[in-house]
């Protein structure tokens, strides 16, 4: 476990660098979990994704289908993929727990079921 510090606020992460309390999410604590995952910027289409990843979990305590995703947000279908590169970026940074294999397959196109 490891505690970050971002604007006076301390931030716990699992080893891999996971939020440990979902509920410890903000903006500004995205900001820091887009600074350690070296995304430079959180743009309002980022954003976009990553508050709608975070309700989904919230409502069914699962992640998303990345083409649901960009649909619901109304961007292109590989928008994660263009917004953060790897999937799993965008799913720290929204401050979820760490998926399982079986999502982590499917996050890389490794088409595991979902």
């Amino acid at each position: 476990m490891q505690t970050i510090g971002y604007k006076g606020k301390k931030i716990t992460l699992d080893d891999e660098g996971y939020l440990m309390n979902f509920n410890d999410w903000s903006e500004d604590v995205a900001c820091a979990l887009a600074e350690r995952e070296d995304v430079e910027e959180l743009t309002k289409d980022r954003l976009d994704i990553i508050k709608f990843m975070r309700e989904y979990y919230k409502k069914y305590n699962f992640f998303p289908i990345l083409g649901g995703i960009c649909k619901n947000v109304h961007q292109p279908k590989d928008c994660v993929s263009v917004q953060f590169i790897d999937p799993l970026k965008a799913w720290k940074i929204a401050g979820l727990p760490k998926p399982n294999e079986q999502v982590i397959g499917y996050l890389h196109g490794e088409g595991g079921v979902v």
